[in-house]
């Protein structure tokens, strides 16, 4: 397992992953990218939120189904010793159909959203996700 640290935050990932260059340009709340080949990619990002867990779950499932997508999983859990939302859903575009798997933390008014958009049906992908997550942790 290597790390990463931004400073901010670490999380453990496999040495299958490779740590992609961030595009902040686009998105310039993105701190972490990583990828494992073509069809397995996971972008966190952080920002300030005045939003709670509660509210931000509705938004978030209503803005997936409002892109097409079918949510098959939408929860509050605890992972990493934090509160946390975890959502699957199926997306379906004219290019491409894929799974999403999303966390989101909400720490001292910043929210971490951790997306995992996967082609991976044997589930190896999700299961290495889950490690990672399981490893998140707020540097203070």
């Amino acid at each position: 397992m290597r790390i990463f640290n931004t400073g901010k935050i670490t999380f453990e990932y496999p040495d299958t992953w490779e740590v992609e260059k961030a595009d902040i340009l686009s998105n310039p709340d993105c701190i972490a990218t990583l990828s494992k080949g073509q069809n397995n990619l996971i972008n966190a990002i952080m920002f300030p939120t005045a939003t709670t867990l509660d509210d931000y779950k509705i938004f978030m499932e209503d803005a997936i189904s409002d892109d097409g997508g079918v949510i098959l999983a939408s929860d509050f859990i605890q992972i990493a010793g934090l509160d946390a939302i975890k959502l699957h859903a199926n997306m379906d575009t004219p290019d491409i159909n894929f799974d999403m798997h999303t966390y989101v933390f909400i720490e001292n008014k910043i929210i971490y959203i951790f997306e995992l958009r996967t082609l991976d049906i044997s589930g190896e992908a999700e299961s290495e996700f889950i490690n990672m997550i399981s490893s998140f942790e707020i540097l203070k």
